[in-house]
């Protein structure tokens, strides 16, 4: 495996995508365990060689047991027998051995099994003991990972567009995080190119400095808005700012004080939408950071027999390349990486930027999130970096399109053609919470302070528009709907946030200390409620770790979400602070755990709680 340091020109021998790195899963994860026990079981029972895989999977139905083992059918054609005659011995040999209570033959030669409720207990009780990580182990191989996330334009403000980037984006990284990466968020915002020519000449020209002190960003959009428009019809003007872009890129000081002033300025307000949502980032390596390295860049490729100069500008043409992928070689769309006016694009400044994240962050791994419109741009520029001996895996988390309640793509302006700011929905699903939160108090429902509203109402709000874009496969277009999203009815934010707030009122209400307790207490699955709500709390683990992944926060979404209609149940049926003794500790463990679960879900994928509602 080729690595590199970009100093030069460094010639390699061509190489597509290569398989990602094997990530061993934690030891203590239930399907990787009971894949360890399906897998001996089978070579047991069956006399084989070697160890084959058990393929577990979770049963669709659990009335017919809480796992399936597939092992079976996958060995009938290697062994010249039916699957259900070689599944029968395997049952027989699982029956019994540790976390299996019991071993099922079933269908065409499928193996249920279902988990001994005194084992998942003692599994809880280990939980309960661990409030920090929930019984959730972390990797055993770590990897360095850039997730690049949000990245708006500088002079700009916030629209919904970029919502989905900025939360999915933050969700995948708190994720990777907690499962013991070393995650580094970056930024990449667009502070570099045209625009800053216009921009240069249109404050010089319409410029007011007080509104720019006022509301900096506005002032900057005004006075793009009005340079843009000029530019397109004054070919005088253009050429102004051409030529001030120009002096910026060559280093003239005024122009870049005024560059560092817009970047300044719009950082500024940037930071208060961050702070509302609750991101962060570690770095903030905007396209500027990387302008200097672009000539090599291009250099490099040339040099190579990478790229080739037609027409006066230099691109990648995949037909030039016997081992491109076949889908680049089939359509047409060359890579370009340098116009024929000389100007750099997105994919010069891509490639600077992934070797940059190679050399200096020393990163495994890089993750774009950006929505699936810009697939082809990444499947050419992760191509390029193979050509280039990257060793690096680089993956496009793609997502799909916020729609509104017409079907079609939610609009970033609204009927006066104004932009629709991010700023500006928040604001809205705050007040909208509120609303709902004191037609709740009044009715009775809901019992919040009067000092308290304030701050539930901007939790449940903006944890309302957070979970209805999370709780959604990324890749899937979803239909926003205020009255669906702010519910503390069904498969909505408010909802599971009141689950929460349920779990820490029973604390309250019996003066019981939730880490004192947990502390102490045992875990008991007696009742059918409480054993349902124990083997949902049991998988916690598993699903982070196939959330983190396969970057698919929806899937901790679906567990909070299950996981809190199984608490009602068991509520429902199992009295806590009413029963005694051992019976009362195990209920209380369980509600600690149930509400531990919550909050460290709805926290994985950057949504708060309150503990009264």
């Amino acid at each position: 495996m080729v690595r590199m340091r970009f100093t030069g020109p460094n010639p390699s021998t061509p190489r597509w995508r290569r398989s990602p790195r094997p990530r061993k899963p934690p030891a203590m994860l239930l399907e990787r365990y009971l894949e360890s026990l399906g897998s001996e079981a089978i070579q047991k029972a069956l006399g084989l060689d070697g160890p084959r895989p058990a393929l577990v999977r979770p049963t669709q139905d659990p009335k017919f047991g809480d796992f399936q083992i597939n092992g079976a059918m996958a060995l009938g054609k290697e062994l010249g027998k039916p699957p259900r005659e070689l599944a029968q011995p395997i049952a027989e040999a699982l029956a019994g051995v540790g976390a299996i209570a019991k071993a099922e033959v079933a269908g065409p030669g499928f193996v249920n099994i279902h988990l001994a409720p005194a084992w998942i207990a003692s599994k809880l009780t280990e939980a309960l003991r661990d409030p920090a990580r929930n019984g959730v182990p972390a990797v055993e191989d770590v990897s360095r990972i850039v997730v690049d996330f949000s990245s708006p334009n500088i002079a700009k403000q916030m629209h919904v567009g970029h919502l989905r980037s900025t939360i999915i984006g933050d969700a995948i990284a708190r994720i990777l995080s907690f499962m013991g990466h070393d995650v580094v968020r970056d930024n990449h915002l667009g502070d570099w190119g045209t625009q800053f020519g216009l921009l240069i000449v249109g404050m010089r020209e319409w410029g007011d400095d007080e509104a720019l002190q006022a509301a900096p960003v506005l002032e900057l959009e005004r006075v793009y808005k009005l340079a843009s428009e000029r530019a397109g019809n004054d070919d005088a003007f253009a050429e102004r700012a051409r030529a001030e872009l120009a002096k910026l890129q060559n280093g003239d000081e005024e122009n870049r004080r005024l560059w560092e002033h817009f970047v300044e300025v719009s950082r500024a307000t940037l930071d208060a939408v961050y702070a509302e949502l609750d991101v962060s980032f570690d770095t903030w390596l905007g396209e500027s950071a990387y302008h200097d390295a672009l000539p090599g860049v291009v250099e490099d490729l040339l040099a190579r027999g990478i790229a080739r100069v037609d027409d006066e500008a230099v691109c990648v043409f995949w037909g030039d390349i016997d081992s491109a992928p076949k889908a680049l070689r089939k359509q047409k769309t060359p890579f370009i990486v340098r116009k024929k006016d000389g100007a750099f694009l997105y994919s010069t400044t891509d490639i600077a930027t992934v070797q940059y994240r190679k050399e200096h962050l020393q990163a495994d791994r890089a993750l774009y999130v950006v929505d699936n419109r810009q697939g082809l741009h990444f499947q050419q520029l992760f191509a390029v970096m193979e050509l280039l001996g990257v060793d690096m895996d680089l993956e496009h988390i793609g997502f799909g399109t916020v729609l509104g309640n017409d079907g079609k793509p939610l609009r970033t302006r609204d009927a006066s053609g104004n932009v629709i700011t991010l700023v500006s929905l928040l604001e809205e699903s705050k007040q909208r919470a509120r609303q709902r939160i004191e037609e709740g108090i009044a009715e009775g429902r809901l019992r919040v302070r009067s000092e308290e509203i304030d701050e539930v109402s901007r939790v449940v709000g903006i944890g309302a528009v957070k979970y209805a874009d999370l709780r959604q496969n990324r890749l899937s277009d979803y239909q926003f709907d205020w009255d669906k999203m702010i519910s503390f009815q069904g498969n909505a934010g408010p909802y599971l946030q009141y689950a929460y707030a349920r779990c820490a009122s029973i604390f309250a209400k019996g003066e019981v200390d939730m880490d004192a307790m947990a502390a102490s207490a045992t875990i008991l699955l007696d009742a059918p409620a409480e054993q349902v709500l124990g083997k949902h709390l049991l998988r916690f683990a598993d699903v982070v770790y196939q959330a983190g992944t396969t970057s698919q926060p929806h899937l901790i979404c679906e567990h909070i979400y299950e996981l809190a209609r199984a608490f009602n149940g068991f509520y429902a049926e199992c009295p806590v602070l009413d029963a005694k003794g051992p019976t009362r500790d195990s209920r209380l463990g369980l509600t600690a755990l149930t509400a531990r679960q919550i909050r460290r879900g709805l926290g994985l994928v950057g949504i708060g709680v309150v503990d009264r509602m």
